[in-house]
């Protein structure tokens, strides 16, 4: 019995991500707060600009990951070493999971710890129906 299929899972992590990007292009533009991201440890607008770069770089790099996986943009890489990659990301969501459960903000313990959770178990749910 399936919960949801590969593709579905792949979508929906798709808008996930989109999702987050928005989230962090809202703090980028100070229409969020910054003090409720990073565990409420950025200390000027200039530290969180530097964080919410490279956070904004890595959140790219793994749409396009989802994309190459999801067959939305044509490639020759190999579906393992993607799985690899998907499976790494599965690693740092549960670890950042953790890391949310004991961040000082209520925000980020109440909102992101469900949807790192959710990450997590999708990309296992999408290298596992992979392999079959």
């Amino acid at each position: 019995m399936k919960l949801i299929s590969k593709k579905q899972a792949l979508n929906i992590m798709l808008g996930l991500l989109s999702g987050v990007m928005v989230f962090h292009i809202l703090v980028l533009t100070e229409v969020i707060p910054y003090t409720i991201v990073w565990a409420g440890k950025l200390n000027s607008v200039q530290e969180m600009r530097v964080f919410e770069a490279v956070s904004m770089t890595v959140l790219v790099i793994n749409i396009l990951v989802f994309l190459l996986k999801a067959g939305y943009i044509q490639h020759k890489i190999s579906g393992k070493l993607l799985n690899w990659i998907i499976g790494f990301y599965a690693l740092l969501f549960f670890v950042n999971t953790i890391g949310n459960l004991f961040a000082e903000t209520a925000f980020e313990k109440y909102f992101f710890t469900p949807l790192t959770t959710v990450s997590a178990i999708l990309c296992l749910l999408i290298i596992i129906q992979d392999k079959k």
